[in-house]
């Protein structure tokens, strides 16, 4: 039997760990609409080409795609309107001030239920890669699972 208190995850933006080292990450809570749940929970969300952003005080997630509930109706609001991040004042200040340094991103990493089934998002403080930090890590990863190959290859006889 599946453990209850475990995060269901919705959507991850693989696309984060290739083009920026996350250097910490924060959960944060989202403001949604009933119909964007539900649309959620049938795993109908896009964020790969999504940011953060603190306008006013307010942490905002632009460019994430919830598809409209199949059984909303009139009830279903735009999907890719802009949607606001639930953070603590201390950190949306800390992040505000992190984010004034030049070469610094706050990316979405991932969407999920927690284990209360509410909606969360991971999101990470991130520094952009340059195209050789992008081939070393190619690299390193190639070279690892040739390791890992190699080793089971061993264990086998």
């Amino acid at each position: 039997m599946q453990d209850k208190r475990t995060k269901k995850t919705i959507a991850r933006n693989r696309k984060a760990h290739h083009a920026y080292f996350i250097d910490e990450t924060f959960e944060a809570g989202l403001v949604l609409t009933g119909t964007e749940v539900r649309s959620l929970r049938e795993r109908n969300c896009n964020i790969a080409d999504s940011f953060c952003l603190i306008r006013g005080g307010e942490a905002w997630l632009m460019g994430v795609h919830i598809r409209p509930y199949s059984h909303g109706g009139v009830w279903n609001v735009d999907p890719d309107r802009r949607r606001k991040l639930l953070l603590h004042r201390r950190q949306i200040d800390y992040l505000d001030g992190k984010l004034r340094t030049k070469g610094l991103a706050l990316v979405p990493l991932e969407l999920y239920f927690d284990e209360h089934n509410r909606v969360k998002v991971s999101i990470g403080l991130a520094r952009g890669k340059k195209l050789y930090d992008k081939r070393a890590d190619m690299a390193k990863r190639d070279s690892d699972r040739e390791i890992q190959r190699e080793l089971k290859q061993r264990s086998r006889g």
